[in-house]
């Protein structure tokens, strides 16, 4: 499986489930929301062994969005409990549809920059959704592999190579900048894909950086 790959990294196996989800459909916190909104938004509830993923609506704009991340990976400590000095990890991920598809949601839509081939298929149908589970499941193995800044990466520190942003634009074979690679076909909406989750449904994920090989691996 795409997770799999994970386990070459030197934390080992881990497993991931979803756990509790929160919907704050009243915008407690506006609507414009800077990196201290998103740390506040992941702080409730339990950490220990987990790991909060935030995801904003398409109308919120975040600090930074668009102009120099899809989303993000971070720690904080926490601000209560014996031991305040214990960090936690969270990830934050937007919705780009309406803000950025060209930055955030390639290849489903036409990119800002490079090459401008025809955009692929989202396989659900939905170019902002499909984009965030692209950068989701970047943000996932990053915290994974790294999650405190001192685990797997390459290159500076402050601008680091992690699992699968050292792979940015893979997804099959033979990929190169502007070509997403081969993929699989939905033969009824003609979506693009490369892995197949629960229910069936389908989802394109990105290539991550194989330790064992040191090259990056692809589903397809």
């Amino acid at each position: 499986s795409w997770w799999r790959t994970t386990e070459s990294y030197k934390g080992g196996a881990t497993t991931i489930s979803v756990g509790r989800q929160v919907l704050q459909d009243g915008y407690p916190r506006g609507k414009s929301l800077t990196a201290s909104d998103l740390r506040a938004l992941a702080t409730p509830g339990r950490h220990r062994g987990s790991i909060t993923v935030v995801l904003t609506a398409a109308d919120v704009a975040v600090e930074g969005f668009c102009m120099s991340s899809c989303g993000s990976h971070e720690s904080a400590r926490l601000p209560w409990g014996k031991n305040r000095r214990a960090r936690f990890a969270y990830v934050w991920v937007g919705d780009s549809a309406s803000q950025c598809p060209g930055q955030c949601a390639w290849p489903f839509h036409r990119p800002v920059y490079g090459p401008q081939g025809p955009p692929l298929v989202a396989p659900n149908g939905d170019v902002g959704a499909d984009g965030m589970v692209i950068n989701l499941a970047t943000l996932l193995a990053g915290t994974v592999t790294n999650p405190f800044d001192q685990g797997f990466f390459q290159g500076p520190k402050e601008a680091p190579l992690e699992a699968v942003s050292a792979c940015t634009g893979m997804f099959g074979a033979g990929a190169y900048p502007g070509y997403p690679g081969k993929l699989l076909l939905d033969p009824v909406t003609g979506a693009s894909y490369n892995a197949v989750g629960l229910y069936g449904r389908k989802y394109l994920l990105p290539a991550m950086w194989d330790p064992k090989t040191s090259q990056c691996a692809t589903l397809v």
